[in-house]
């Protein structure tokens, strides 16, 4: 594909750098930055939230609903973030998010109030789930050493597969840091470099690798980790039908040059040529 852009860090660094000299608007600026402030720390506790949970099998977390109440309170953290992270990404869901910040800056505002969202359903799920107290298996010794290893390498694929895409988009820094500059959200093209050249679904097959490498097996855990990644597997599907509509011609020889999930090592994508 003929078809260049700038690179990721290029891309986000031009987009912080002007954060800097914002042209004049007290009121866009102090909307922008209370906006990207309260992103930035609920995605961090989110983020620290899912590392440290699933670290511990989900046996470790602030849920405390009795029995057998607790498993319906699981059973819904774990829906809520699927069902509402997909209905924001339709049509439809893009037009609640522009309604979910002050008029004059929705549309600009609607990444980032997706972050915002996303970043809430995460730590809800993984701060308040009520631990079964069942433990199946904790690793010791080398077994631990080696999967936490593998935990850290899968968390480094997911944030190197948000980069490619175009972290500011993933982290929510496009939407305010575009208000703050008072221009339009530029986005990213579509993603076809760094993970995307082995595989078109980078960032969920990544995620899904942090559900199944953990050192602590629980009920709990083994729940969450079905659940997740069949959504993982699944959801994408809509993604790439949007990306197919966006992208026409230029996405259906990308789909059939990179594999879904599942990375072809020993063919060369198109992509790269």
């Amino acid at each position: 594909m003929d078809h260049k852009e700038p690179s990721p860090f290029t891309r986000l660094f031009v987009l912080a750098i002007g954060v800097l000299r914002p042209p004049p608007g007290r009121r866009r600026i102090a909307v922008a930055f209370l906006y990207g402030v309260s992103c930035h720390l609920i995605f961090a506790a989110a983020v620290l939230a899912m590392i440290i949970a699933m670290f511990f099998g989900m046996s470790e977390s602030l849920g405390r609903v009795p029995a057998p109440w607790g498993y319906v309170a699981n059973a819904l953290l774990i829906m809520q973030f699927p069902c509402v992270h997909s209905v924001l990404l339709t049509s439809r869901g893009s037009k609640i998010l522009g309604r979910l910040a002050p008029a004059t800056y929705g549309a600009t505002l609607s990444t980032t109030t997706y972050a915002i969202i996303a970043s809430l359903q995460l730590l809800l799920l993984f701060a308040l789930w009520t631990p079964s107290g069942i433990i199946w298996w904790r690793a010791e010794g080398v077994a631990f050493v080696i999967i936490s290893m593998l935990y850290a390498a899968a968390w480094g694929l997911l944030i190197k597969a948000s980069y490619d895409a175009g972290a500011e988009v993933q982290s929510g820094a496009l939407g305010w840091m575009s208000l703050a500059q008072n221009i339009k959200p530029v986005f990213p093209d579509m993603p076809i470099g760094g993970l995307f050249r082995l595989i078109r679904q980078p960032i969920y097959v990544a995620f899904a690798l942090t559900l199944w490498t953990v050192p602590v097996w629980t009920p709990d855990q083994l729940a969450l980790a079905i659940t997740l990644t069949a959504y993982c597997l699944l959801a994408p599907r809509l993604k790439e039908r949007r990306f197919a509509k966006r992208y026409g011609m230029r996405f259906a020889t990308y789909q059939k040059a990179v594999p879904y999930a599942v990375p072809n090592l020993h063919r060369r994508s198109k992509t790269d040529r």
